[in-house]
């Protein structure tokens, strides 16, 4: 019921044909663009006798099914991609596939990795040969993280290094224990109690830079403090050891003001982030707004779409329509329409509907140009179709009206007419319980040989005429 006659996928768009069956609208599109004259593969599959010309496939004869596509969106479902939970209902996959964490793709640097879209940040930053950058200052090839990290140093005279420098003279100096910890942050040296993991100690590093400014900017303080002290000490030192305490002095000074300016950009820095994050949302909001907008939109044009289809038809039908038991039906293109009869491609061909009165029967006629039963290969077969109509209930039954077919001869010298009077027992001429009757008439109207030979204007530049008389007195 949801598969597509064509994809045997999941309907898109899904597409209902007059023949009943159903094709995603990207499938009918390709098939009639590479087909001419394409016959419904399911008709042929399910019974190649019944294809008529509802069989043929075009776009504008098809008309979009909006309830298989409701019926189709509320489906529940869930992601196959191995690692990934997510469950929910047909209309929400195609946004989870585009933001699936588990799912494969290709790295956008071509590179020519493929990673899971969660971990496509880490394979940039640590193993995408492919996104390197060179600095300006330093004439170095670095990765995204790298470059972020040397760009600011060149710029500020690698004040990061200067900060780490100071630390570990310090360390040597004065602590026992090393600079890093391993089970540690990095800057447990000046206070941070952080421990974790590899992975968690790198993400709370990201997280905490000013919180670890702050900590800096005290360390440093309480080493102002330690040395101030030390050079009030420092009067019965020896002269080297005077100038040590005074470099180091120096030193602690230009930390203080690096220390300060680090400080102010991370603050900065941090406003940025939040100010972007806050536009993000409201470009997010905006977005799903207009594509809501645009789903209504199509839903709309996909109603007109159908509305213009069903008017179009409406109109053709008004046009060749009859309603007084006299029908006229002209067929074009007879060769091409024979040799498809020869080969089974279309068996037979249906007229369009027509009327005994403005209030009566529904019927119409229909012919097999190679002929069918008795008259097959020999005869043209001409019968005739009693289909349900719009006053059934107010008419009597069964039908009981005299036919009469005629073939007219277009040099007006000898038509071939045939009549009959229904056979009251028969279900052709019962009331229809489906859209039409099983069809009855005359399976040896016409000998082929006749209708092809040159004596007898039957067929003249490729056209035929069929006339249906029904006597309504």
């Amino acid at each position: 019921k949801y598969l597509c006659s064509n994809c045997n996928n999941i309907l898109k768009k899904a597409l209902q044909t007059l023949c009943g069956h159903r094709y995603c609208s990207a499938c009918l599109s390709w098939i009639v663009r590479n087909n001419k004259n394409a016959i419904c593969q399911k008709c042929k599959e399910e019974d190649p006798s019944t294809l008529s010309e509802g069989s043929l496939l075009a776009e504008e004869r098809a008309f979009g099914d909006a309830a298989i596509n409701k019926e189709i969106s509320e489906l529940k479902v869930r992601c196959v991609t191995l690692g990934c939970s997510w469950s929910g209902i047909m209309k929400n996959f195609e946004e989870h596939q585009s933001l699936c964490e588990y799912a494969l793709i290709s790295c956008h640097t071509g590179c020519g990795h493929m990673v899971m879209r969660k971990k496509l940040a880490d394979h940039l930053e640590n193993g995408c040969v492919n996104n390197v950058t060179m600095c300006q200052k330093c004439k170095r090839s670095l990765s995204s993280s790298e470059y972020q990290v040397r760009t600011f140093l060149c710029k500020k005279k690698n004040p990061f290094q200067l900060i780490l420098d100071f630390l570990f003279f310090f360390s040597q100096q004065n602590l026992s224990t090393p600079l890093i910890n391993k089970d540690g942050c990095r800057f447990s040296e000046v206070g941070c109690s952080f421990r974790g993991s590899k992975e968690k100690i790198k993400e709370h590093e990201k997280t905490s830079v000013g919180a670890h400014m702050l900590l800096l900017l005290q360390h440093t303080k309480q080493l102002k403090a330690s040395l101030c002290a030390a050079a009030k000490a420092a009067d019965g030192f020896t002269p080297q050891s005077k100038l040590l305490v005074s470099e180091l002095e120096n030193k602690l000074h230009v930390f203080e003001n690096i220390v300060a300016v680090l400080n102010k950009e991370v603050e900065t820095s941090h406003l940025e982030i939040t100010a972007f994050r806050r536009q993000s949302e409201l470009d997010q909001n905006i977005i799903r707004g207009l594509e809501l907008k645009i789903a209504e939109l199509h839903r709309c044009l996909t109603q007109k779409d159908a509305g213009l289809s069903s008017l179009h038809k409406t109109l053709l039908f008004s046009e060749q329509a009859s309603y007084d038991g006299v029908f006229l039906w002209k067929i074009t293109d007879v060769g091409r329409k024979l040799q498809d009869s020869v080969t089974g491609k279309t068996a037979s061909l249906y007229s369009p509907a027509f009327y005994t009165a403005k209030y009566g029967y529904k019927v119409c006629l229909r012919v097999y140009l190679n002929g069918d039963g008795t008259g097959k290969g020999t005869h043209l077969s001409l019968f005739f179709v009693v289909m349900k109509g719009e006053y059934d209930a107010l008419l009597p039954w069964p039908f009981r009206h005299k036919v009469t077919f005629m073939l007219l001869d277009q040099n007006n010298r000898e038509h071939i007419i045939d009549a009959f009077r229904p056979d009251l027992t028969s279900a052709s001429f019962q009331r229809p319980v489906n859209d039409m009757n099983v069809a009855s008439g005359c399976p040896m109207f016409l000998p082929l040989s006749k209708l092809q030979s040159p004596k007898y204007a039957y067929v003249k530049e490729d056209t035929l005429f069929l006339k249906c008389i029904i006597e309504t007195n």
